[in-house]
């Protein structure tokens, strides 16, 4: 029977998990996954970020199929959100991520070598993604391909860079417009320690005050500059010299003790390596 593939030479029962909002796409991908890699097992599907970092938590999958972009949160912010929550030891899934044709994101993957799946779910193209994919588990079996969550954090590191690049000329800014009331406040950029997504609200905190905005943090953090404004963690972006020591607790986590703030501040594994002795 013609059957005989790569396939054999991955883990014999590989797992995978769905992330997509649209229903039919989601089904769409399961039942060509059915004839391109029989073996895999689905292990479910999610409808959002936040549910495919749950149930990739409790299935611990071999393969994650992220989409690009759900509501909420995209499949890259759960990606890096979930490296930040696995357990030590495993190795991290392989990722696909599933997008709507875009160019840019497209050469991004590329560049990086993480395979892709474009909406809508073309056969042949999945064929070659499966294959790749099967490939990558069989050398990571064999020792031959690294499956530590480092490799993936530099992956996912460069795709958030390069998919959410701003534009060369964005304008940086030097103060913050806040309301204060029925008045607007002027607060110099320098003068904020950090910046901390809540909600609809971004807070804006200096040594002495705090103020909300409404414009969200993924909006924001191209207008800072990088070299004085650090992002360490998916919702919270600090000015670099407002950092007085880094702290690692029982479990390995970083924490960040400010200048003129009480409060400790968490740093995902995702920016750990921003916190590296000279």
């Amino acid at each position: 029977m013609p059957h005989a593939s790569s396939a054999t030479t991955a883990p014999t029962s590989p797992t995978a998990l769905i992330a997509e909002d649209e229903p039919l796409l989601a089904q769409a991908l399961q039942i060509e996954l059915k004839k391109a890699w029989p073996q895999l097992t689905v292990a479910g599907i999610a409808g959002d970020g936040q549910s495919a970092v749950t149930q990739a938590l409790q299935h611990l999958p071999d393969v994650l199929f992220f989409d690009i972009r759900m509501p909420g949160q995209s499949g890259l912010d759960a990606a890096a959100e979930l490296a930040d929550e696995w357990p030590e030891g495993k190795p991290f899934p392989a990722l696909v991520f599933i997008t709507a044709y875009d160019q840019y994101a497209v050469q991004a993957f590329e560049t990086q070598a993480v395979d892709y799946v474009l909406k809508p779910v073309q056969a042949a193209r999945l064929q070659k993604t499966v294959k790749k994919v099967q490939e990558a588990l069989a050398l990571r079996s064999q020792g031959e391909a690294p499956g530590d969550i480092d490799a993936a954090m530099d992956k996912l590191r460069s795709l958030l860079g390069a998919v959410n690049a701003p534009g060369a000329t964005a304008q940086k800014l030097s103060v913050v417009q806040v309301s204060v009331g029925t008045n607007i406040r002027m607060v110099p950029i320098e003068d904020i320690v950090y910046f901390e997504a809540a909600d609809k609200y971004v807070r804006v905190l200096t040594e002495a005050h705090e103020y909300l905005i409404r414009t969200p943090l993924k909006d924001l953090i191209p207008q800072l500059d990088e070299s004085k404004f650090w992002q360490i963690h998916r919702g919270t972006v600090v000015r670099a010299s407002a950092i007085d020591s880094v702290s690692r607790d029982e479990a390995g986590k970083l924490y960040l003790q400010l200048r003129g703030r009480a409060e400790k501040l968490a740093v995902s594994r995702l920016y750990g390596h921003l916190f590296k002795a000279m």
